[in-house]
């Protein structure tokens, strides 16, 4: 499918410049939105799948749809520009479900090795003690003290969602996750 490979080229590249120059490029995510939806209008058009598997209608609610999400992310919680773009871009060549369900992947992704990074930096005993600390400070017991500046700087992690957005596309693409509940069976 023409489609899925232009997704997954465009994905690539925008891993590449966003891990080595934390940007993800206009040229890669408008190059990648007007394909979407030139792939998208062929396949309507000519009524062939080989162009993409979805029509331009569907792809035109998964821009939107993911897009949306997106934006809240970037009000609500600062994520960056590029990455809403990058993950409007996957809803446009995946629809609504399958680019909703590409998001959410690439937010359990993002959040997992976010995660790790944080044990590996400061290590898991200490953040753990830090979330009880926490806890108990939320209820009304013991006391907060301020983190170091050594221990900001420790908890400044650069995120690149990207990385995460190109798993999601493949977690979902190639239906890895029913792949593997079906290597039970």
């Amino acid at each position: 499918m023409i489609a899925t490979g232009c997704l997954f080229a465009l994905m690539i590249i925008a891993t590449a410049t966003d891990v080595w120059r934390q940007k993800i490029y206009n040229w890669t995510t408008y190059t990648g939105i007007a394909t979407a939806f030139l792939l998208s209008g062929l396949a309507t058009l000519l009524s062939q799948a080989v162009y993409s598997e979805i029509e331009i209608g569907a792809s035109l609610l998964g821009f939107v749809s993911c897009g949306s999400i997106m934006l809240v992310c970037f009000v609500l919680f600062q994520i960056g520009g590029g990455d809403v773009k990058l993950l409007a871009m996957v809803g446009a060549f995946l629809g609504v479900e399958a680019g909703v369900e590409a998001l959410l992947w690439t937010f359990v992704l993002g959040g997992a090795s976010a995660l790790i990074i944080l044990i590996w930096r400061i290590g898991f005993l200490k953040l753990v003690q830090r979330m009880i600390q926490q806890i108990m400070v939320r209820m009304g017991f013991g006391r907060w003290d301020p983190l170091s500046e050594g221990e900001r700087e420790q908890m400044q992690l650069p995120l690149y969602l990207a990385p995460s957005a190109l798993l999601g596309v493949a977690v979902v693409t190639f239906e890895i996750v029913e792949q593997v509940a079906n290597l039970g069976n």
